[in-house]
This record gives structure tokens, sequence and C-alpha cells, in this order.
């Protein structure tokens, strides 16, 4: 006998959650992650450094894209594509954090690891987390090409970004699933050209 689940307000609710998030990714802006894909394929292209950086799941998000940019993308004896999550050094993050400023804790580290013509790519919700704007004007001091994955209407850092994704979405945690979305579309855009230059 097969046992039909009853329909629950919770039931209800994650359906409707989900067929609001496939709403959302309807209305994506594929044009600039398409041009991401491109910013970061010239940046490997010239021998650039990727650095990813971003609060919260923000912050785990940016090591998530950092491991499959940084391993997932290998294909054959082919040159890696260099990526560095700045949050995932927690001594660091947090003597940056207590000896400074918190807002200072991607600003400090690009300083001392960022050159001219890296990549930086900020990831937030909001787009206003002071140390996601402190990190993007140093990076652009340095002369860092700027990618921005955000949400709401921007924030602060929409107008810090060379490239910017706003999620149309006033939902923190659609915006969320957006972003993993976007960053696994570029990263399988990367690799499937690594296996073409690979091919060649």
């Amino acid at each position: 006998m097969k046992l039909t689940p009853p329909t629950t307000a919770s039931s209800v609710a994650a359906k409707d959650y989900l067929l609001a998030a496939q709403e959302v990714l309807a209305r994506l802006d594929h044009e600039i992650v398409d041009r991401m894909v491109e910013a970061i394929w010239r940046g490997y292209e010239q021998r650039r450094t990727l650095f990813v950086f971003g609060n919260g799941g923000s912050a785990a998000l940016a090591s998530h894209f950092a491991c499959d940019i940084g391993k997932g993308t290998i294909a054959g004896r082919e040159r890696r594509l260099k990526t560095i999550a700045l949050t995932d050094n927690v001594a660091l993050l947090t003597a940056w954090a207590n000896d400074k400023a918190y807002q200072e804790i991607f600003a400090e580290q690009l300083e001392g690891l960022a050159e001219k013509g890296d990549i930086a790519m900020a990831i937030s919700g909001s787009g206003n987390s002071p140390n996601v704007i402190r990190g993007l004007e140093t990076a652009r001091r340095i002369g860092a090409q700027t990618l921005v994955l955000t949400g709401f209407a921007g924030g602060r850092a929409k107008a810090l970004g060379d490239l910017c994704l706003v999620v149309p979405s006033d939902s923190m945690q659609q915006i969320e699933d957006a972003h993993l979305c976007a960053t696994h579309a570029i990263f399988l855009a990367i690799r499937e050209r690594m296996k073409l230059t690979n091919a060649d």
C-alpha cells in the first residue's frame, strides 16, 4: 500500500519557496554571468590570481567556489587557475579583526597578496557589509578587476564592481541560492574551457 504524505503548512511553504527560487533564477542576468566567466578566463590566461571573499553564508560560498575553481577545473596537465578564498585563514582573520578592525579583514589580506591585474570577487547578499566594501575599495586601488555577487538593490558594493550580478530578490535565502547557482555556472564554464584547451 502506497502512503501519500499529508499536505501540511510546512510542505506548502517548502513548495512555495522552491517555486519562488525558480522564478528568481529565471530572472538572473545571464549575460553578466557570462562576462564574469570571460573576466576570470582572461585572468587565467594572464596568470593572475582570483581572490574571493564574503561573510557568513557568503564566506562559506567563497570557500566553496575557491575549491571548485582551484581543484575542480583541473583537466589533465594544464596549468592551474590560482584561487584564494580570503575567508579561510582563521588565524589571520581574527588577528586583523582583533588588532585593527573587523572591517579590515579582507582589505589587509589584499594589501599583502593582490597585484594589479588580479581579480577580486566579493559575495554579499546586501552589498553593504563594511569589510566587503573595504575589500573592494582596496582591490580597486591596487588595480584588480572587481566582480560582485549581491542582491536586493545591490547596496554600496554595486558601484564598486566592474561586473555586478544583482539577484532580483529581497529574500536573503533566495539570493544565496542564486549566488551558488551562478558560481557553479561559472565554474562549469571554466572547466569546459580547460578541457578544450587540453584537447588542442
